[in-house]
């Protein structure tokens, strides 16, 4: 990145999968001459990126709790609750489909565009996204024709007879437009084009919403398949249109050559493949068993539980997702600088996350009747013990991508593939089993201690990457904060827990400011945006 004056706006990316998908347009901060300097020390300008790049799809997280609510109503409104349904019955087998064909070179490829754009040299970096490009076009044609061949019994399995198998015939070309667009958005990514990889998403999104509602108003049901095509080519066009300003000569390379250089992306995209399925399938048997142990009602209560914590969360791994791995991917045979970029973002993490959770653990039971209803009321200790467990979640992830960044699969699928989930599933049953819903929060806190451990050890003796004595001091911290709160709400009950819990919660917001101030100068930035504007 380059150390110069930057005024950066922000483009909040809100996904709106039934009805296209719908954006909205925030100026989140402004970055001038003071945030991003020449004179301002090189650790700093670097906590400032890893804070930017939270900042920003952190604000993506805050729209899609609002935008999933007008989500649901417009489906409601337009198409019914027999529309609405069969959106989803058409995307789930899709996008089920298209994650298996697409064999994960959409993210993996990433890794190869990052150290490629790092390393200044634009024909290994145009080699790169070409042979890329001819792998996305391999997957997508592969996932499409998938479809076609399986149409008919896609009709049967989601919907039960084969009406359908023309609808799935149509839709298959979804698969093809989703591979392309989705290797436009990693090469952006790859590239660092936050900026253009934010607009993308933008515009495509609301042209996709402009030509979906209009579809849905006048023919309904009849009106969702070419809606969904129609916005999935919005979405093509405007990510090819951003990614065409990535510096990209022309080079001649053959199909052999193509092959042989995918061969390791592709390696990699499967393992992250197997390893979601898995994951997939652990999420499904824990739901049966939720069921055969409780009730379907209890599945519902664990769901919401998830829901409502993930909304609260997610700014910070959707931070990791689009910003932190292609970091590391860059300096992937750099073990030092490895080691600088994981405890400068497990460090911005940690000061983000920790007063959200304690908003959240103090305001769950005025969230709950607000965003559920009192019947949900239930879910609280559940919710609680998952608070705690969600800061080691959080350093684990750090690591976490290390082995992906680097390439080391093996260790990858071995760490997130067998061991996370076999954790996850011992740590959810047995918890379940002992103590309902709030077991599974309990298991939740201890699959993460245990996986913090283990990557922790792991990572150190492997890569010589660990987590510095400052991270450890912060970190000591801010568990302090969430074990103290955590014990007052939980017996103190409400509202004498929760506004002691809330006074712990200033405590922690005013904290996490004097911590991020040193790291990143926030009171100087303010202070010059106030002297400045005072000036004009």
């Amino acid at each position: 990145m380059e150390r110069k004056a930057i005024k950066s706006h922000l483009f909040v990316n809100i996904e709106f999968t039934p009805l296209g998908e719908f954006y909205i347009k925030v100026t989140l901060l402004a970055y001038n001459k003071t945030f991003m300097s020449d004179s301002i020390p090189q650790e700093k300008l670097a906590y400032r990126q890893v804070f930017m790049s939270t900042s920003i799809f952190g604000g993506v997280q805050v729209f899609n709790i609002l935008v999933g609510l007008l989500r649901a109503k417009i489906a409601a409104v337009l198409l019914g609750a027999s529309g609405y349904g069969l959106i989803n019955l058409y995307n789930v087998p899709l996008g089920f489909i298209g994650q298996i064909t697409g064999l994960g070179i959409g993210f993996s490829a990433i890794r190869d565009i990052s150290a490629a754009n790092k390393s200044g040299d634009w024909k290994k970096l145009s080699a790169t996204v070409k042979t890329f490009r001819r792998w996305v076009w391999l997957t997508g044609a592969f996932g499409m024709i998938t479809v076609i061949i399986l149409s008919p019994w896609l009709s049967k399995w989601s919907l039960g007879n084969t009406d359908y198998t023309y609808a799935f015939l149509l839709l298959s070309v979804i698969l093809l437009i989703s591979a392309i667009s989705g290797g436009q958005s990693a090469i952006l990514r790859g590239t660092r084009r936050i900026k253009e990889t934010a607009k993308a998403g933008v515009w495509g999104g609301a042209l996709g919403l402009v030509t979906s509602i209009p579809l849905y108003y006048f023919y309904g049901i009849k009106g969702i398949i070419p809606a969904l095509i129609v916005s999935a080519l919005t979405g093509l066009t405007l990510s090819w249109y951003y990614a065409r300003k990535v510096k990209i000569e022309p080079i001649d390379i053959s199909y052999k050559e193509s092959f042989q250089q995918g061969k390791v992306m592709i390696k990699l995209g499967v393992i992250l493949t197997l390893a979601n399925i898995i994951g997939q399938g652990v999420s499904y048997l824990l739901i049966i068993f939720i069921r055969e142990t409780g009730s379907v009602a209890e599945v519902g209560l664990y769901n919401a539980g998830w829901a409502i914590t993930n909304q609260y969360t997610g700014m910070v791994f959707a931070a990791m997702a689009v910003d932190y791995y292609p970091r590391l991917a860059e300096v992937n045979t750099d073990n030092i600088k490895i080691k600088q970029i994981v405890n400068h973002q497990a460090e911005i993490a940690m000061l983000i996350i920790t007063p959200i959770m304690l908003f959240y653990l103090t305001s769950l039971p005025i969230l709950i009747p607000i965003l559920l209803t009192d019947e949900f009321l239930s879910i609280i200790p559940f919710a609680q013990w998952i608070v705690v467990g969600m800061l080691f979640k959080t350093v684990s992830w750090a690591m976490g991508y290390i082995s992906f960044a680097k390439g080391d699969s093996k260790l990858f699928f071995l760490l997130e593939g067998v061991l996370g989930n076999g954790l996850q599933i011992v740590a959810f049953m047995t918890g379940y089993y002992y103590f309902g819903l709030e077991g599974i929060g309990i298991g939740f806190l201890t699959l993460y201690v245990i996986y913090f451990i283990l990557i922790t050890m792991i990572c150190r003796k492997r890569y010589q990457v660990s987590f510095s004595k400052q991270f450890g001091k912060l970190f000591a911290m801010q568990l302090l904060f969430c074990l103290i709160a955590f014990l007052i709400v939980y017996f103190f009950k409400y509202p004498t827990g929760y506004i002691s819990g809330g006074l712990l919660l200033i405590i922690s917001v005013v904290y996490s400011y004097k911590e991020l101030n040193k790291r990143i100068g926030i009171r100087e930035f303010i202070q010059s945006k106030l002297k400045r504007n005072g000036n004009e």
